[in-house]
């Protein structure tokens, strides 16, 4: 791991410079049912970093979304840019990341394309969610949702702190908690509840707290806690902050279970798997944690009234993208589109050089993400189990379409 930071250390400058969200600064009607929004005549303030792209022109809209927005926390599996603005080794915002989305580039997506809730988005009739980073702080900005997700952030504060500077699970649902005092402050209390109430929240996080803290040993963790204890111990702090999101009037909830990590062709290569064979080692640590969250969330639902949340099995929906992998399309199942070394596992995606010329039929992007083909079959299980049911107790459209009993 030193030696990866090494080499990344030579080929990036790091920039320190981070930019959050100003208040707005404009008149607005609101009402119960609509939205107004007055511009100012002196125009919006001018900034000095873009904002994350969004889609392309030509893609359909849809033009009666089924929720107000799509609010996101998480670490690198969703962060569309956050980790641009930071000092950290955690970035994706430098070609060949981008070169299959939209627009054709580097976004701070750590994919060859789109990250799963881009694909939601879509389904959900909304715009693709900006970062919360590099946004101007206009209330129309944040309309449709906004992305706090940190690349290397984990359930745990620490969690991925040796590559630089991170967004921590705790600070970015202070950021949401922010965003709502926002709403209040522009909009009124009731306008802002029925609006949270009435969105989608999605959390995705917790891989760190396996990749930069567990399977690291930091501070002797595996000493003090068996997997099962760490499991408990992670499962618990989620819980108290999902009690936070339910207090700030968040209602429906998407929480992401953890990907097969020990397929990841990091682990392959850092335990030389022989033939590709899976780390079953990890991958049990995994399995575990995710049952001890559905059974949480479980627990969550009939504790929480008028709760819809849904826990959604990626370790299940991954393994069978593994596993019948032709059915898919997928011919390469263990080495990366991009890297270097045994599964290209050993050095990060650094330059196009790296990268293979067609990354859809592949299920690894680099060494822990996944491709744009993959991302989009596991946004439509999360959506309507298209593939595989992997989401309980229900699928994200029920959540949005059926009305509560």
């Amino acid at each position: 791991m030193v030696t990866s930071l090494l080499v990344i250390a030579i080929f990036f400058i790091i920039s320190s410079h981070s930019k959050a969200l100003r208040f707005p600064q404009e008149l607005y009607n609101l009402s119960l049912n609509e939205i107004f929004i007055v511009d100012s005549p002196s125009g919006p303030p001018s900034t000095s970093a873009s904002p994350t792209p969004l889609l392309s022109p030509t893609t359909p809209a849809v033009s009666s979304p089924l929720v107000p927005a799509l609010f996101i926390i998480g670490d690198s599996t969703v962060d569309c840019g956050n980790n641009n603005f930071l000092g950290t080794f955690a970035r994706a915002d430098h070609p060949p990341y981008g070169r299959d989305f939209d627009t054709h580039q580097p976004t701070g997506r750590f994919c060859n394309g789109r990250i799963p809730v881009d694909y939601l988005a879509l389904h959900l009739g909304l715009p693709i969610v900006p970062s919360y980073l590099g946004q101007e702080g206009e209330l129309k900005d944040m309309l449709h949702g906004i992305n706090y997700a940190s690349a290397a952030a984990g359930i745990i504060f620490s969690s991925g702190s040796e590559l630089g500077q991170h967004i921590s699970f705790t600070h970015q649902i202070q950021q949401f908690a922010d965003t709502y005092q926002q709403f209040v402050l522009s909009m009124g209390e009731d306008v802002t509840i029925d609006f949270i109430s009435s969105s989608v929240l999605y959390i995705s996080i917790g891989t760190n707290d396996y990749i930069h803290y567990y399977l690291r040993n930091v501070s002797n963790v595996q000493n003090l806690y068996l997997p099962w204890g760490f499991n408990q111990f992670l499962a618990s702090t989620m819980r108290q902050e999902i009690k936070n999101l339910y207090n700030m009037n968040v209602r429906r909830l998407v929480v992401m279970g953890l990907p097969p990590i020990g397929c990841a062709p990091y682990y392959l290569w850092r335990y030389k798997s022989n033939s590709g064979e899976c780390i079953e080692e990890i991958n049990n640590m995994i399995m575990e944690f995710n049952f001890v969250m559905r059974y949480m969330t479980e627990e969550l639902l009939h504790e929480l009234p008028d709760a819809r949340i849904i826990f959604c099995d990626v370790f299940q929906g991954s393994m069978d993208i593994i596993q019948n992998h032709k059915r898919y399309g997928f011919n390469a199942t263990t080495d990366a589109c991009c890297g270097l070394g045994k599964y290209k596992g050993w050095i990060m995606c650094m330059s196009g050089e790296m990268a293979c010329p067609n990354a859809s039929n592949h299920i690894w992007w680099d060494q822990f993400h996944p491709t744009d083909a993959v991302n989009a079959i596991l946004a439509d299980n999360v959506w309507s189990s298209r593939h595989t049911e992997m989401c309980y107790p229900m699928n994200l459209e029920k959540i949005v379409v059926d009305k509560p009993e």
